[in-house]
């Protein structure tokens, strides 16, 4: 009989020969907590013969029973289709018939790590009185059920809107008058000193038509003469006057127009040149 034609509600997976369908029965019970009737429970002996792969229809199983020996059953694919098999939501039990060693904790710590890593919801160690003790093994019990949303699924998220509070102000508040916080000090216009020509500060330079002294102070400084070099002009070599012509490379003068030795030296505005 094809057992996809069945339709179980319920399969019980065992690697071992036979099981006894009483603790069988008890065990499905115990997981669909009394919701599956006998008829509708299909048992599956040597399942290492089914090579990973489960003949029922995907998503047909409300509940799932596991009894095996060997940890390793367990693989990647087997829970993949175990999960492909149950309904969303519906209850997985898997039993591990192992002895209590140090070893058999760390087989169980593995198992609920790969039951999580597989998608699977809820799991979690119970006790169990369904099929315990068999050759001498004690059943190390696990509950898990399978995730309510299936691969690819969405659904919208819903944002929580956290209203502004009102501020509230009370009319017989006295509020203070920010202006009656000025003293007379604060309220005074600023001068600016009296010593900065043209009524600006420092940092600008000079008018286009300066007649303030200001740009004839900047030739100055970018000529390089001194106050005494400007007013009385002198020369070791006695051509300084004469121009660019007859001055040294190193004239301090180089660039002025002519002038006489002893008078003041007129230094015109370079927009003059």
């Amino acid at each position: 009989m094809d057992v996809v034609d069945m339709n179980p509600k319920a399969l019980l997976l065992t690697d071992m020969v036979a099981v006894p369908i009483r603790e069988v029965l008890s065990a499905v019970d115990e997981a669909s907590s009394g919701l599956v009737a006998k008829d509708e429970v299909l048992v599956v002996t040597q399942c290492d013969s089914l090579k990973g792969k489960l003949p029922i229809r995907s998503a047909s199983l409300d509940v799932f029973v596991s009894v095996v020996k060997a940890p390793e059953f367990f693989n990647e694919q087997w829970l993949e289709e175990i999960g492909r098999v149950m309904k969303p939501s519906g209850k997985v039990m898997v039993q591990l018939l192992l002895k209590f060693d140090q070893r058999s904790h760390q087989q169980y710590a593995t198992l609920e790590r790969k039951l999580l890593m597989a998608g699977f919801a809820d799991v979690a160690s119970v006790k169990s009185n369904a099929i315990l003790d068999f050759n001498g093994s004690q059943a190390i019990t696990i509950m898990c059920k399978k995730a309510s949303w299936s691969m690819g699924s969405s659904f919208a998220l819903k944002k929580e809107r956290k209203a502004i509070p009102k501020l509230q102000i009370d009319d017989e508040l006295d509020l203070i008058d920010e202006d009656s916080l000025l003293t007379e000090e604060d309220l005074k216009k600023p001068v600016l000193p009296a010593d900065q020509d043209c009524g600006v500060g420092s940092s600008r330079k000079a008018c286009k038509n300066c007649t303030c002294g200001r740009a004839e102070a900047e030739e100055k400084v970018q000529l390089g003469l001194t106050a005494e070099q400007i007013n009385y002009p002198q020369s070791a070599c006695g051509n300084c006057g004469l121009g660019d012509a007859f001055r040294c490379s190193g004239c301090p003068y180089k660039g002025l127009p002519l002038f006489m030795l002893g008078e003041k030296v007129v230094v015109y505005s370079k927009m003059f040149y």
